[in-house]
């Protein structure tokens, strides 16, 4: 039998702390839980150590810290021969960090879908005809949208919002950008189909008990129309709760 390959997790926040359960469960065969890295991760049933540590340790670094870390420490464990699992798909919007990612090695670089489905279909139709549109419509609750930049007006508009307010409506890459920890499924589409802008809606619904994602694309092979919707994370309503599980899928495939 092979020997099972160590894996650090950087990040134990919602998405971290459930990856990291599954992996000491042995729901990943040929993976074995090592260590983690995070400020919160002191209860943690593996050695908590820095990134740098972590890189030195582990043949594959999953990514559950957000677009920051991923920037800090991504190309790093590629150039020591780690492969790396993205979940902050988001980060990669910014051209000149994924050069850099894309560029480095010998490890490998694996980015999950997280929250949406759908994209094998539609890679393989683009790869027959570029798509002459592509829309992403998310929705989720005024809550989790709340951003630090935002202006108090604005963060009052959607304290008090009695009905569903378009927050952001514009290219994928800026949705990605603006909402790090809510719009990473818009960079996942634009970075599977680079051929096509993707449009990018963003709705606040103080009604909403899911988070819920359309996809509608158009092009020469056929159009498309894929609808999402997942229960948010229970820690964090800003991700939703199939998002570790994604990245397991992600991690199994990275084996």
């Amino acid at each position: 039998m092979p020997e099972s390959k160590a894996i650090a997790v950087l990040g134990y926040g919602a998405i971290g702390t459930v990856v990291c359960d599954r992996l000491l469960a042995g729901d990943v065969p040929g993976a074995r839980l090592d260590c983690v890295v995070g400020r919160s991760a002191e209860g943690a049933a593996v050695p908590v150590v820095s990134a740098a540590e972590a890189i030195a340790r582990a043949d594959v670094l999953i990514e559950c810290a957000g677009q920051a870390a991923l920037a800090a420490h991504g190309e790093e464990a590629l150039a020591a021969g780690v492969d790396l699992v993205v979940s902050s798909a988001g980060a990669l919007a910014d051209g000149a960090l994924r050069e850099r990612l894309y560029a480095a090695g010998p490890g490998r670089l694996f980015v999950t879908a997280g929250a949406l489905g759908g994209l094998d279909l539609l890679v393989a139709a683009a790869s027959a005809a570029p798509f002459t549109t592509i829309r992403l419509s998310t929705t989720k609750t005024p809550a989790a949208l709340v951003q630090d930049w935002m202006d108090d007006s604005r963060k009052a508009e959607l304290a008090s919002a009695d009905g569903p307010i378009v927050v952001f409506s514009g290219p994928a890459e800026e949705a990605a950008a603006l909402f790090p920890r809510s719009m990473n499924v818009a960079a996942t589409l634009s970075l599977a189909l680079p051929a096509t802008p993707v449009e990018v809606e963003l709705v606040a619904d103080p009604a909403a008990s899911l988070v819920t994602h359309v996809v509608t694309a158009e092009g020469p092979v056929g159009n498309y129309r894929f609808e999402v919707q997942n229960l948010p994370s229970p820690a964090n309503p800003r991700t939703s709760r199939v998002v570790p599980y994604a990245v397991l899928h992600t991690l199994r495939e990275a084996l």
